[in-house]
């Protein structure tokens, strides 16, 4: 980044429980945040062409609007990533992995054993 140019945000979006680990670690955090919230983020950070770091819980994600997939389709300058819920990590299946599956069905690569 020029010195002009301020720094790219982290930011993170979820139930209190689960952003209060990001806070620590320096993360602006959204804790039970809406997705309204999220979408007037997303919004903001689309309209101030902003550099950012968001993640997302991933009950949130799946509940986002127009902005959040114009962020995700923008190609880098808002990097998005959606992280599983505190009390469901088992049960987590991020999309880009549900994408896999759909495009390689029974040939992609099993989570278990990894072949």
């Amino acid at each position: 980044m020029s010195a002009g140019t301020p720094a790219a945000r982290m930011i993170a979006l979820g139930s209190a429980a689960l952003v209060e680990g990001f806070a620590l670690v320096g993360f602006e955090a959204y804790p039970d945040a809406t997705p309204a919230v999220m979408e007037q983020l997303l919004g903001d950070l689309l309209h101030q062409q902003r550099h950012a770091l968001v993640v997302i819980e991933q009950d949130l994600a799946r509940r986002g609007g127009r902005n959040l997939e114009r962020a995700q389709g923008e190609g880098g300058r808002i990097v998005i990533t959606e992280i599983p819920s505190l009390n469901l990590p088992v049960d987590y299946h991020s999309r880009v992995e549900n994408l896999v599956q759909r495009i390689l069905g029974p040939a992609a690569p099993d989570e278990e054993t990894g072949q």
